[in-house]
């Protein structure tokens, strides 16, 4: 199987990790500097930009499955990375159609974000609430999904799609606002918060490749289920640190960039019932406590 990263940061790399030996690698990379990196880790890299339609030529007919991490621009409501790589993948047979594929493999996984459902006032979330983003940020996401399903749709080609909430590993975690000793809400204000150790998130994708159904929504999320301070004290815990102050909501509020007033402001517990259902999938670090002790 011939498969094509794009995006191939922490997550695409750990994805590699996994398929090495196993299938044949590309990552798209707009940056010379890495392809040295990412040849150490089994990945042949092309070269092309996903905000320049015109180098992503090569990406035609390259490959049998698409992963799709890459994340939207930093402004505007849509997404026209997506855009421009779904037209490279059109321009030659691209990809197995669903009515050829001899395995389940899907054809295109995406990784979006749990912004999409915007605020659920702490509410259970399952994949079929509807989507209805608060912010452009989740607004691009949003986007993104609709026009790979219907790309999915129109060229029948196998789209799955992760929603993922906050990603993290050793290295990817509120050490610096920790140490800050930056105030969190009290608990009783809090926002319920969501996570997916990154390893757990790259080997959801693998799931979702053979045993994901196509145009389908996955919540990737692990069993957690923790308010957004007590996230923040199990870091501080790992760390040996003390346990960040709890101040009012509104105090804490006032006191934040506007991207974590964003997070602030949403509230939501996704349901994972899903990808372990239909993926059988089972987090190898179902907490972030676990996560972090190893």
């Amino acid at each position: 199987m011939r498969i094509l990263i794009v995006g191939c940061g922490d997550v695409g790399l750990r994805v590699a990790r996994l398929l090495r030996g196993r299938a044949t690698l590309y990552a798209l990379s707009r940056s010379p500097r890495r392809h040295a990196e990412l040849r150490a880790a089994g990945v042949t890299p092309i070269s092309g930009d996903l905000d320049q339609r015109h180098s992503l030529a090569r990406l035609a007919g390259l490959a049998d499955l698409v992963l799709h991490f890459a994340p939207p621009p930093g402004e505007g409501d849509r997404d026209p990375r997506t855009r421009n790589l779904l037209a490279a993948l059109a321009r030659r047979a691209s990809l197995a159609r669903q009515d050829r594929v001899q395995s389940p493999a899907t054809t295109l996984i995406y990784i979006s974000t749990s912004g999409v459902y915007g605020d659920c006032g702490g509410a259970v979330v399952s994949e079929t609430r509807p989507a209805r983003p608060n912010n452009t940020r989740a607004k691009r996401r949003a986007d993104a999904e609709a026009r790979l399903r219907a790309w999915g749709c129109r060229a029948r080609r196998r789209v799955c799609i992760l929603r993922a909430p906050g990603i993290y590993a050793q290295d990817r975690m509120p050490a610096e606002r920790v140490k800050q000793a930056l105030p969190a809400i009290v608990a009783e204000d809090d926002v319920h918060t969501n996570h997916i150790h990154a390893e757990d998130l790259a080997r959801l994708a693998l799931a979702a490749v053979f045993k994901g159904r196509a145009n389908r929504l996955y919540n990737a999320v692990d069993d957690s289920g923790l308010k957004m301070g007590d996230w923040f004290d199990v870091v501080a815990d790992h760390l040996g640190l003390p346990r960040p102050p709890r101040l009012p909501r509104e105090a804490v509020i006032a006191a934040v960039t506007p991207a974590m007033r964003s997070f602030l402001s949403e509230s939501r517990r996704l349901d994972n019932r899903r990808i372990k259902s239909e993926l059988q999938f089972r987090p190898r670090y179902p907490t972030v406590r676990q996560g972090l002790k190893n």
